[in-house]
């Protein structure tokens, strides 16, 4: 049997199975909230076009509008600054598109302290493990987060000093950008920084580091907690939006089983 002959085998079979790390996308998915005088992207909406009536009797269809960052969504490198001559959403080369993916789980202590950083060392003992993180891969940041995606206000978890959401410290996302083989991190909460990361200095330093170095981001993931440390492969989608800074993706990771 041919090598994808094997990979639909598996699929109908269910010795492979597809795990879905996207959260629905509707009028309630929580979105990033910046102060002003910052610009704030807008929640999804939709305006119903006909619906089996008279403005189109066959027909049920609507016009939708989006922020390119909300829900789960692509963080592509001309999203910052530091990877403005990178790739755009639509450069993106598909290849990389379907890449294996790790999983570092520090639910537990993201529970303890919701402003729970990662740092190398967390890194380095994990893959004393599990082994090297995968060349050209993702890591995937697990923290709980997702079990909050249904209350906006659990969720950005914002108080009057700011939003207080685990992340990555300065120190580690620069050595991933720079020293590490992977190619982007995917987090379950609303960006790939720290809640706290406008503090950091540099402030926000996973978009940074990693976008800097034409990497990428994957954000407000779900079912982490369904995949392996290793072994997944993960297949993001994102929509090829000309010029793009990200884009609103589904995110399919397919595990043996």
């Amino acid at each position: 049997m041919s090598v994808l002959g094997d990979l639909l085998a598996g699929l109908s079979g269910g010795s492979i199975e597809v795990v879905d790390l996207t959260a629905p996308l509707s009028e309630d998915t929580p979105i990033l909230q910046l102060p002003p005088p910052f610009a704030n992207t807008q929640h999804f909406s939709r305006t119903e076009l006909s619906r089996y009536d008279d403005r189109g009797p066959s027909w049920y269809w609507n016009d939708f509008t989006t922020g390119e960052h909300v829900g789960t969504h692509f963080d592509a490198p001309v999203h910052w600054v530091t990877g403005r001559d990178g790739d755009d959403v639509s450069t993106v080369a598909v290849g990389k598109l379907i890449a294996p993916a790790v999983v570092l789980d520090f639910a537990d202590s993201a529970v303890a302290d919701p402003d729970f950083l990662l740092e190398v060392d967390h890194v380095r003992e994990w893959e004393a493990s599990h082994g090297p993180l995968p060349d050209g891969g993702w890591l995937l940041y697990r923290t709980g987060w997702d079990a909050r995606s249904e209350d906006s206000d659990r969720f950005l978890n914002a108080n009057e000093t700011g939003p207080h959401t685990p992340g990555i410290s300065v120190e580690c996302a620069r050595w991933l950008a720079e020293e590490s083989p992977v190619m982007g991190v995917g987090v379950e909460t609303v960006g790939t920084d720290a809640g706290a990361a406008h503090s950091f200095e540099p402030a926000f330093p996973c978009h940074s580091f990693l976008l800097g170095a034409n990497k990428y981001g994957l954000t407000q993931l779900q079912n982490l907690a369904r995949l392996p440390a290793t072994g997944a492969l993960l297949i993001a989608a994102p929509l090829p939006i000309v010029g793009g800074s990200g884009s609103p993706s589904r995110v399919l990771a397919l595990v043996e089983r």
